[in-house]
């Protein structure tokens, strides 16, 4: 069984505890999900099951949230299930005030990971240090913001969409937008809309998978989305042979531009990737009669 799964993920459910619950319906123990969701926080959450968890090294993808921040509240974990720091009056805030500093968190380049993320430094996850109450120095990582939208506004909360790089944190954003405001922020709950190609509409919920059972693999979209966001490498069917055998071929790719290797049924033979010689090295084969 190969293919890619979209959960719609319930509240108060960690990832872990979804991969587990789906790897009993489909008895199948190979499956990985494309990037943490925080227990209170629902939808996407895309799962490779089977040999496409072979592939999730490649998906780095965009993520669209759907967002809520309940201002004049700060959380130590940023979220309205932490423990509360401090509160502040709105007093004179206004909703064009508002709307202005949201639309302005478009222009953030770096975040610094929060404590309770699943960010690994010095080999350690954080949010394992901080469940012991500890609190390390993190360094800032690169962002991006692609998308800021304004949804509602009714104080004290803002409603937001959001379309952002991995690694971005939308409790961060609500922490930024109350730091600027300077009343505090916090999130108060967080949906997650798409993951690159996989949205919603494509999604099943964990009770739609268990109803289906064993044939709930009608559900899996082909492995080979995960990589649909690479270049194909049109090759020979005698070079498509070669790189199956782990041989570098002749290509025009540039170095460590990663590219789609396709037999001539148009099925995936590989993942391929440029050399400083001309060549493509084999990153991945799937073999000469590729997947779906």
């Amino acid at each position: 069984m190969t293919g890619i799964l979209i959960i719609d993920k319930p509240k108060n459910w960690t990832s872990h505890d979804v991969v587990a619950k789906v790897r009993g319906i489909l008895r199948e123990k190979q499956i990985g999900h494309l990037g943490t969701l925080d227990p209170m926080a629902t939808g996407v959450l895309p799962l490779a099951v089977g040999s496409a968890t072979r592939l999730i090294e490649f998906a780095s993808f965009s993520k669209e949230y759907q967002a809520v921040c309940l201002l004049g509240k700060r959380t130590d974990s940023g979220d309205i299930t932490g423990k509360v720091l401090a509160e502040k009056d709105l007093g004179a805030l206004t909703e064009v005030k508002v709307r202005t500093e949201t639309l302005g968190l478009k222009e953030l380049t770096q975040q610094v990971p929060p404590m309770v993320s699943a960010v690994k430094q010095d080999g350690r996850k954080l949010y394992e240090l901080a469940r012991k109450g500890i609190e390390i120095e993190r360094k800032p990582r690169p962002i991006r913001i692609e998308e800021m939208e304004v949804t509602l506004v009714e104080l004290p909360r803002v409603a937001f969409r959001v379309v952002c790089s991995p690694g971005t944190y939308v409790r961060s954003l609500c922490e930024t937008l109350g730091e600027t405001l300077n009343i505090g922020g916090c999130l108060e709950t967080l949906r997650r809309t798409r993951v690159g190609p996989f949205g919603l509409d494509r999604g099943v919920t964990l009770e739609k998978l268990e109803a289906l059972g064993r044939e709930g693999k009608s559900a899996l979209l082909p492995a080979s989305e995960l990589v649909g966001h690479l270049p194909v490498l049109s090759l020979s069917d005698e070079d498509v042979v070669s790189f199956c055998h782990g041989r570098e071929v002749q290509s025009p790719l540039a170095p460590g531009q990663l590219a789609r290797v396709m037999n001539a049924k148009g099925l995936l033979s590989g993942i391929g990737e440029g050399t400083e010689e001309g060549q493509c090295r084999p990153r991945k084969v799937f073999g000469i009669e590729g997947w779906a």
